[in-house]
């Protein structure tokens, strides 16, 4: 009974998303742009030239970069600037994740995204 009701939820918001692009002007949510501006703590990932990335408000990135040695602030609180990857469909993600929240279901969730950092300045030489 529940999977009826997130799959409907779902299928309200991608419709409800679909139908607010066509009227999109530019107020738009932080979690929709392609650009994204975060600061937190940088960690190494699993595979060779991939990084985990924990943002001040909780959410977690994996993140890479073509241009930005990140090897050399890992476990420092960095400032990042980069692209969302498919920044469409994670923006409609967190919105209906923030609907879900709003009716009960999992209160906890906090955004989760892929970016590809292109400018990162350092904050701190360690993690708070």
């Amino acid at each position: 009974m529940n999977l009826k009701i997130v799959t409907g939820i779902i299928a309200l918001f991608m419709f409800a998303g679909a139908a607010g692009l066509a009227t999109a002007d530019d107020t738009t949510k932080t979690t929709h742009k392609k650009t994204r501006t975060l600061t937190g703590c940088l960690q190494k990932g699993e595979d060779a030239n991939e990084y985990n990335f924990t943002a001040k408000n909780g959410g977690t990135w994996e993140i890479k970069s073509d241009s930005v040695n990140l090897g050399e602030h890992v476990g420092h609180t960095v400032k990042i600037t980069g692209v969302v990857s498919n920044a469409k469909m994670h923006g409609m993600k967190e919105d209906t994740k923030e609907e879900m929240k709003e009716h009960g279901m999992n209160k906890h969730a906090t955004e989760h995204g892929h970016l590809t950092v292109t400018d990162l300045n350092m904050v701190s030489d360690s993690c708070q």
